[in-house]
């Protein structure tokens, strides 16, 4: 899509989660893709007339890049680009959704304009989580997955980073903190292996799955703990309405 030109818009139903914009077509017909972008789970297409195309994939979205556009169940909204390839959205649940906003709306969007860092950007740090966590009562596993402390971490690669850096999903956040907002030894080693955990998530995302390999705690309550030395066995509890997954003995 980068670079191309939407030269017609397909709709097949008039809403995904939530009802199309007015005019979305129309505002779209014509228009130049001139960046992509990423900000937590929304995919954002930068338009040449200064609109943001915002997509979210929901629970079983996905895009289908083809030369000729097929008729496929739940194919929702198809883009014909002037490369040549149609962009199909295909969303069984109807979980996904799609909005076009002008830069003042996309500023102000709800939930865009109160997300904290990206997690493998520059700008998210031990200094960065400490500030977040400065002064907070609740736990270190539910401040995390809190989208204004760190935007797009889910349940399982929280439960993952809170074990390489061995701290347990009950202790309470502002630990990591002291009382005015400078980083703990607990911030800069859970910051790193926030980005540790995500890295190697993506360099596996090619590789053939197996769960086995896939995580070192998650989903693994009764089986002994991993650490070198360490006698555990991995915990389960629920936190909030999340499972957390946790070695008693060597997570603090």
């Amino acid at each position: 899509m980068k670079g191309a030109r939407f030269v017609s818009v397909v709709l097949r139903r008039a809403d995904l989660r939530t009802a199309f914009p007015p005019r979305f077509v129309a505002r779209l017909k014509g228009r130049t893709v001139a960046r992509l972008d990423r900000r937590a789970k929304y995919l954002l297409a930068v338009l040449s007339s200064g609109d943001t195309l915002l997509m979210h994939l929901g629970m079983s979205g996905s895009f289908r890049v083809e030369r000729a556009a097929r008729t496929v169940p739940h194919d929702h909204v198809v883009f014909h680009m002037s490369s040549g390839r149609s962009v199909s959205f295909n969303d069984p649940r109807r979980f996904g959704l799609m909005d076009l906003l002008t830069p003042r709306q996309l500023a102000a969007h709800a939930t865009l304009s109160r997300l904290g860092p990206e997690p493998l950007s520059a700008a998210f740090d031990a200094a960065a989580l400490a500030r977040a966590c400065r002064g907070k009562k609740t736990s270190l596993k539910a401040a995390l997955l809190d989208q204004r402390v760190v935007a797009g971490l889910g349940n399982i690669y929280v439960v993952e980073a809170l074990y390489l850096a061995r701290l347990s999903p009950l202790r309470r956040a502002s630990t990591i903190a002291t009382p005015s907002g400078a980083p703990r030894p607990a911030a800069f080693r859970l910051a790193a292996a926030i980005k540790t955990v995500l890295e190697d998530a993506i360099a596996r995302t090619s590789k053939p799955y197996r769960q086995s390999d896939r995580f070192q705690v998650y989903d693994r309550a009764g089986e002994r703990c991993r650490t070198p030395r360490c006698m555990g066995s991995i915990a389960q509890r629920t936190q909030a309405g999340r499972t957390s997954y946790y070695c008693p003995v060597c997570q603090r």
